[in-house]
């Protein structure tokens, strides 16, 4: 699959491309801080990068999981994306969970913005029809994030988590990928799409 780049920050053009497992360790240690001292997730306990890669492994070709990376193809993780199923049952398999987390060190670099559009661009080749997006509230930057890559506020649920010693508020975005045809056409599988921009 071929990597797309954008100039972005002091340090140089910024790559995106398919996650693969080697990716595990560096994705899994930008987790770890949102899981031990954050809010954006809900775990508790941080995933090694063996985790990771089982996580990772179990998209089984469907789910798209992408990596942003500073100066080439190669070069070191900044923040990672990925699409998951939104609930098990049947009927839900055009619609998908996206999930997106970037490097302290990488945020003010623009390498979310590009790794989130380049995630809803594959959605939508995909043809998968809605994307959902949850966050722990407030977090302003994750939600001007999501509305700029297309995501509109769809609701709240009211102190749903409860970490580090709070209740936490989780609100829900929703971002419309393609026309709900009817019939709707299966999923294409993110291993025969790669990834995709514009």
């Amino acid at each position: 699959m071929n990597a797309l780049s954008s100039g972005g920050g002091s340090g140089g053009a910024i790559g995106i491309r398919a996650a693969t497992p080697e990716d595990a360790a560096a994705i899994a240690a930008i987790y770890a801080p949102h899981v031990l001292v954050g809010t954006a997730s809900f775990e508790t306990e941080a995933p090694d990068a063996r985790q990771m890669r089982t996580r990772m492994a179990a998209s089984e070709g469907l789910y798209p999981w992408l990596v942003a990376t500073i100066g080439s193809e190669t070069g070191g993780v900044l923040g990672y994306a990925y699409a998951t199923r939104f609930h098990a049952r049947e009927a839900y398999r055009w619609t998908v969970e996206a999930t997106i987390y970037v490097a302290d060190v990488a945020q003010r670099q623009g390498a979310g913005r590009l790794l989130y559009e380049a995630l809803i661009d594959t959605l939508r080749a995909q043809g998968f029809t809605q994307a959902i997006g949850r966050i722990a509230l407030p977090n302003e930057g994750s939600i001007a994030l999501h509305e700029q890559v297309g995501f509109r506020r769809a609701g709240v649920y009211r102190e749903v988590g409860y970490k580090h010693g709070r209740w936490i508020d989780v609100g829900t975005w929703q971002c419309e990928l393609n026309e709900a045809s009817v019939p709707p056409e299966e999923p294409k599988r993110f291993a025969d799409v790669g990834v995709v921009r514009g």
